[in-house]
């Protein structure tokens, strides 16, 4: 093998070996990141992982929303409307359009007993939605 050939042998194995060492670690940084997203029956059926931040979605339980005396916590139900439901723990202040019968997706744990941890609640709302300054201007017209 001449030395020209070598070289571009040692260039193309250089490249190769560093794109593939970066594809690598980007792929683990995602990995280290991703939240999974799992419906109530699958919460409930032990398919979600306990101690690991995920995303879980459903109706808020009509009734199910009890708010602590003393603090910004929050405990309510989400449901797939099919019989499967999992309670949720919050602490600090729900998004304006969190109401019950309405969808909700949290972010968070969920402990042994089945309990969701949540850092974070999302407030779903359906396709008429319209912010209250417009739909003001709306009925004025």
């Amino acid at each position: 093998m001449n030395r020209v050939r070598k070289r571009r042998l040692g260039v193309a194995l250089f490249v190769f070996l560093g794109s593939t060492t970066t594809l690598g670690l980007a792929f683990y940084a995602m990995q280290q990141n991703l939240e999974f997203f799992y419906l109530p029956d699958r919460v409930v059926g032990g398919e979600a992982p306990t101690g690991k931040t995920i995303r879980a979605g459903g109706m808020v339980v009509a009734g199910s929303i009890h708010r602590g005396d003393h603090d910004l916590s929050v405990r309510f139900e989400l449901s797939d409307m099919a019989g499967s439901s999992f309670p949720v723990l919050y602490e600090g202040l729900l998004p304006n359009l969190f109401v019950e019968g309405q969808g909700a997706i949290v972010s968070g744990t969920l402990d042994e007993s089945g309990l969701f941890y949540a850092d974070q609640v999302l407030a779903k709302h359906d396709e008429n939605y319209m912010p209250p300054e417009l739909a003001d201007l709306h009925l004025t017209e």
